[in-house]
């Protein structure tokens, strides 16, 4: 009868996103996209990240010539979605972001976030919380465990790192989590008042929350992958399986 060639599939990131995308769009979440090449206030200024801040060095940010520089964050789209659409926003912001970081098995300077931002009156974190646990039990399962540790982000307060009870070993402690029986999935927080101050929104009116998540990470958890650089490379034939 032959040989059937072979006709590809999806690449890995691309089911993740689509499945995260389906979940938020379930949630009541929308879609917004926007430039990846932008500007310091977008990336920066408007998330309330000080001029001293890290983070706008050229050790860590891709800048180009005409000063403009490569999104480090997909949060830049939230602000241009604020700018251009009054309150209430729900939508999530996925796309490709840049960091000069050295590639090895857990870092790329080219990657994907998806980032998730909900405004209205009387938003409240018990409001975020719901909604990150409704995400994990539809993502993870649906005895999904979460766990909220204080963090710091120059454009939430108060902020959280967000874990989830390991899916592989049911929090007895494996290699994917590094024994530790949790693996760590996303930053959230309450938007904080300066970065609706410049976005125009009354902070004394509205409230909300933002989230961010590498699609990458949740796409070598689910599927068991050790290297990023996997996602990018396919001499080998790794894609292949997919």
């Amino acid at each position: 009868p032959g040989a059937r060639g072979w006709e590809g599939g999806l690449h890995p990131l691309s089911l993740t996103l689509d499945r995260l995308v389906e979940i938020f769009f379930s949630l009541g979440f929308t879609v917004a996209d926007g430039p990846e090449v932008e500007d310091e206030f977008h990336n920066f200024d408007a998330l309330n990240t000080p001029a001293d801040h890290p983070a706008r060095d050229s050790q860590d940010t891709f800048y180009l010539k005409d000063g403009s520089l490569l999104r480090s964050q997909t949060s830049t789209v939230q602000v241009r979605y604020m700018q251009a659409n009054k309150p209430p926003v729900r939508i999530i912001a996925p796309g490709r972001v840049f960091r000069r970081d050295a590639p090895d098995a857990s870092h790329s300077p080219v990657f994907h976030q998806l980032e998730g931002l909900y405004v209205d009156e009387g938003v409240a974190f018990g409001d975020l919380k719901y909604t990150l646990g409704q995400f994990a039990r539809q993502m993870f399962g649906r005895d999904a465990e979460l766990r909220f540790r204080p963090s710091f982000f120059p454009f939430t307060e108060p902020s959280a790192e967000v874990d989830v009870r390991c899916v592989f070993c049911k929090g007895k402690g494996c290699s994917v989590c590094k024994q530790t029986g949790w693996m760590e999935i996303l930053g959230c927080g309450m938007v904080d008042p300066a970065v609706f101050e410049a976005v125009g929104y009354d902070p004394e009116r509205w409230t909300g929350f933002a989230f961010g998540m590498g699609i990458d990470r949740i796409c070598m958890t689910m599927m068991g992958i050790n290297d990023i650089r996997l996602l990018l490379e396919s001499e080998a034939g790794f894609l292949s399986q997919f």
